[in-house]
């Protein structure tokens, strides 16, 4: 009789074992969630290292305000001598769409470049996008493989980055910027990096 209720035993065990593994999934949550750890608060590995060299196409068919052709990325190891805000973006990314009228307010601010990394897009759909919202960029570089996205370190679209005039990533935002970001971390950066 021992032996017939032994594989019961066994069975109701491992019935257990999807149980604990949700318990503990759940409260790693939990202290994920109750710890105060912003989860757009990703690291980078590039914060306080030097951008990458990066050259990319101009997306074609992309113009400025003026009408004239968006260029592409040409971006050199060691800076251009201006402050940069590179932005990761993309067509299909819902985010992107939210955070868009913000980088339109941004355009305007004349202490930095302001340049688009367009990542994995179709052309078309990329300009369709533009077209619907307007352009913020100063550049716009093709990112069709995505390799460039990933020598930036870019986890998903969109990703927003702050070059130091010398070349250096002093500020990476994961997600789409919120205007709290803006006034709360990105502006009082670009203040002191335009007050050398």
């Amino acid at each position: 009789m021992s032996d017939l209720t032994q594989p019961k035993k066994r069975r109701a065990g491992m019935a257990l074992v999807p149980l604990l593994v949700f318990l503990v999934l759940g409260g790693v949550l939990l202290y994920a969630l109750e710890s105060g750890t912003d989860p757009q608060s990703l690291p980078s590995a590039l914060q306080g290292k030097p951008a990458p060299a990066t050259q990319l196409p101009p997306l074609e068919g992309a113009v400025l305000a003026d009408g004239s052709p968006v260029p592409g990325i040409s971006y050199p190891a060691g800076g251009t001598g201006r402050l940069l805000l590179v932005n990761v973006f993309a067509s299909w990314c819902a985010p992107c769409r939210l955070e868009h009228p913000l980088l339109m307010q941004l355009s305007a601010d004349e202490r930095f470049d302001l340049l688009g990394i367009n990542q994995k897009d179709r052309p078309e759909q990329a300009l369709s996008f533009l077209r619907e919202l307007s352009n913020p960029y100063d550049a716009i570089g093709a990112d069709e493989n995505g390799r460039a996205s990933i020598d930036w370190g870019v986890y998903g679209v969109p990703e927003t980055f702050l070059v130091s005039p010398e070349g250096v990533v002093v500020w990476k935002m994961t997600g789409p910027l919120t205007p709290q970001v803006i006034e709360a971390e990105l502006l009082p950066l670009v203040a002191q990096h335009t007050a050398r």
